[in-house]
């Protein structure tokens, strides 16, 4: 969606343009803003405001991000060769923001792309045996938190203090168990929602972005040979604790890539996306990628069963 020009200042522009913004989301699943003179990252946090309400903080971190200024971050701070595999923000929470918003500061000399993929399509797209087995048993995360290894516990929850680890755990759904190792935390969520906009059934979760075999193949290989089953870094299974099978989540891999759609950044674009509609990536790239990331409008409740 490109600003008309000549129409007002900028901001008074985007502010005119709001309701259709929000009408284009629920029906596309992102919006691309393009053209609207966002102004840098002061600007951007404006937008978020203007579109989504007061941006959220980042808890029960799950990749390595930094502070830009207030609740805008970086994108995932991971090396420009690694892929990021599509994935709808949060959706391993008890709640997750409904609105995710992606500001280009710098854009990348190649690739670099925020690639997303339809959620609807997604679910639609995935054999119906697997589909509906999600749909009634849920899908479960297991997060070890170990020296070495990932993002560190104190990190993920902003606190050096166990006993606020623990509370917080406890209000949203979380078994935390202390290892030798560090931390160990299990949360049984649902695999298909409802959105609480549109009332359509969509794909939502981690369970395929945080399955071991979404790893690169040698990587996965390593974990397997280094960690027995319970100790892996990360990894999902059904929402009553037993093993996916591999082939099962090769199948959902290959659902969500037959949706993928791209779009080559510019500087100053905001793309907007309803994180329950749409799921997003990351390319590989090569230059020096900027994008900054802020989130709002916290959703979760009742969900779809069966």
């Amino acid at each position: 969606m490109a600003a008309a020009p000549g129409q007002g200042p900028p901001a008074e522009r985007l502010a005119a343009a709001r309701a259709e913004i929000r009408a284009r989301l629920r029906e596309h699943g992102a919006v691309l803003l393009r053209g609207f003179g966002h102004d840098g990252v002061d600007g951007f946090a404006r937008t978020v405001r203007t579109i989504g309400g007061e941006p959220l903080a980042y808890a029960e971190r799950s990749s390595p991000r930094s502070t830009i200024k207030g609740q805008v971050y970086t994108s995932t701070d991971y090396p420009p060769s690694e892929e990021i595999f599509l994935h709808n923000e949060n959706s391993y929470q008890a709640t997750w923001p409904l609105t995710v918003f992606f500001f280009c500061v710098t854009p990348p000399d190649t690739l670099g792309s925020t690639p997303l993929a339809d959620t609807r399509r997604v679910l639609a797209a995935i054999d119906p045996g697997v589909r509906e087995e999600f749909a009634a048993r849920g899908w479960m995360v297991v997060r070890n938190f170990t020296d070495g290894f990932g993002v560190p516990w104190q990190h993920a929850f902003d606190t050096e203090n166990r006993a606020e680890v623990e509370a917080y755990c406890a209000r949203n759904g979380v078994v935390a168990e202390w290892t030798a190792g560090g931390l160990r935390t299990r949360a049984r969520r649902e695999a298909v929602h409802r959105h609480p906009v549109t009332g359509e059934r969509v794909w939502f979760n981690h369970l395929t972005f945080f399955h071991v075999t979404t790893l690169k193949p040698d990587l996965c290989a390593a974990l397997r040979e280094m960690y027995d089953e319970a100790d892996l870094p990360t990894n999902t299974y059904y929402g009553d604790g037993a093993p996916v099978p591999d082939e099962v989540v090769a199948h959902l891999r290959d659902c969500y890539r037959a949706e993928q759609r791209r779009f080559d950044w510019r500087q100053g674009d905001v793309l907007v996306v309803d994180n329950m509609l749409a799921a997003h990536a990351r390319e590989s790239f090569t230059g020096p990628r900027k994008i900054a990331v802020a989130m709002a409008e916290p959703s979760g409740g009742p969900v779809e069963r069966g």
